[in-house]
């Protein structure tokens, strides 16, 4: 990656601070009657009848958390093969992130308890799939994200950037067309995601400072 494109990516990093997890727990006050008109009007934009690119979505959706473990699993195992110990803590800054996203999530989900669309609205959302637990935020997305956004900080390149996002973006899409989120939801899942990973980065940089200096 070229001086430029460090640049911009540190930007990215420092444009996500801790805050951005305090917003996304205040997000559902925002969503007044009209916000959720607009909300439900592009969930319906996006989900529709059952089709056979269902099945495609629903395999999409299922590989988050197979991934979510063989991701820093992988990453972790190669570092203490080859006696690499920077890729081993590389491999644990994945995992990090992805800890505090599920944990945050989780919250979140049991806190606000926001039901499901296809239940709020069974006359207009198509429900492809079932899921029990709240819908706020999206567990796939943010889990998604924050794999994403790990495994980016961990190898800053852009092969490794672009398909990561391309991923974590069609696992969010995927939860619309099967109807079992809002945009909002998404949304929120993407900024828990990235925001989590974002932290798990910064924290162990710290840890690592302390070290050194201790």
């Amino acid at each position: 990656m070229d001086i430029k494109s460090r640049n911009c990516f540190a930007f990215f990093l420092n444009a996500i601070p801790v805050k951005c997890l305090v917003f996304v727990f205040l997000l559902p006050v925002f969503f007044t009657a009209n916000a959720q008109n607009i909300d439900i009007r592009l969930l319906q934009a996006i989900n529709g009848p059952a089709s056979p690119s269902d099945a495609h979505w629903k395999d999409l959706s299922g590989t988050v958390s197979i991934l979510a473990v063989a991701t820093p699993a992988t990453v972790i195992l190669t570092g203490l093969t080859t006696g690499n110990k920077q890729l081993t803590i590389k491999g644990l800054e994945i995992a990090g992130g992805i800890a505090i996203t599920e944990g945050v999530t989780a919250g979140l989900k049991y806190t606000i308890r926001r039901q499901r669309p296809f239940d709020a609205y069974p006359d207009l959302i198509y429900a492809h799939s079932n899921p029990t637990d709240p819908s706020f935020p999206s567990g796939h997305t943010s889990v998604a994200f924050a794999t994403a956004t790990s495994l980016s900080m961990a190898f800053p390149k852009w092969y490794v950037i672009v398909p990561s996002f391309g991923y974590a973006t069609a696992v969010g899409y995927s939860r619309l067309r099967l109807g079992v989120h809002y945009p909002s939801d998404v949304f929120a899942g993407a900024l828990i995601g990235a925001g989590s990973s974002i932290l798990a980065f910064k924290l162990q940089k710290l840890l690592n400072k302390k070290h050194q200096h201790s």
